[in-house]
């Protein structure tokens, strides 16, 4: 019998720090709750809004893969492995920390706000040489079907992660329906949606709701009006 666990989108943790609007999936900075520490290896999974020409400063980090997927705008980014980028609308970035690095994220405009998740797995290996990813993905291959974009597979069409993780999109029609398959034995799925309305192993779900599957080998997914939906398969340990 599966396991389950759901956050709706109102229950979230939230910041407001005017340049910055954030909404918490699990515990995060000043958000604490015990309960939402996370699911499995899956450890952050922040709706970020940064104001026009703001953004993070110069940070670092070490030991997380972090994978950001812009939703509308652009995101510029910089980082010590000498990477400069901007990530767009249909790109999908992955950054593995390794043994430290430093980076920066700002809005890549000047006048309008950038939307985007920011996403923290723990890496299947530590202390690995930092690597940056970027890739953009066509919108038409996720048109009513699940389209990987994060894998473990280092020479595949997705980004590789540190971690026998997969991330997939899905710009998914009403009535669309489909059993997710998990790759690896003891891995979870959590599923959030981006927009609209689906229905995940008999859940109903709405925008940026969120829900955790464990224990199941296949996942039942339905959408009951236009949506768009993010599905991670993580490792529960």
């Amino acid at each position: 019998m599966s396991k389950k666990v759901i956050h709706k989108a109102n229950t979230r943790g939230h910041a407001n720090h005017g340049w910055l609007d954030s909404h918490h999936t699990f515990s995060f900075a000043q958000y604490y709750n015990p309960e939402r520490m996370g699911f499995g290896l899956l450890r952050v999974l922040n709706d970020d809004v940064v104001a026009p020409g703001m953004g993070f400063g110069t940070h670092p980090h070490d030991n997380m893969e972090i994978i950001s997927i812009p939703l509308k705008g652009s995101l510029a980014h910089r980082d010590s492995t000498g990477t400069q980028e901007v990530i767009r609308t249909n790109e999908v970035q992955i950054m593995s920390a390794g043994s430290g690095l430093t980076h920066s994220e700002y809005n890549g405009s000047k006048t309008d706000s950038v939307n985007f998740l920011q996403i923290w797995v723990f890496p299947k290996e530590r202390d690995i040489n930092p690597r940056y990813g970027q890739k953009t993905f066509k919108p038409e291959d996720r048109q009513n079907r699940l389209q990987t974009v994060v894998s473990p597979e280092k020479d595949g069409e997705a980004l590789w992660i540190n971690q026998d993780a997969w991330f997939t999109l899905g710009t998914l029609k009403n009535g669309f329906s489909e059993e997710y398959q998990l790759h690896k034995a003891g891995n979870g799925l959590y599923a959030f949606v981006i927009e609209g309305e689906v229905e995940i192993d008999g859940e109903k779900l709405g925008k940026r709701d969120g829900m955790g599957i464990s224990e199941a080998d296949i996942v039942k997914i339905s959408a009951s009006g236009d949506a768009e939906l993010l599905l991670m398969e993580i490792p529960m340990k």
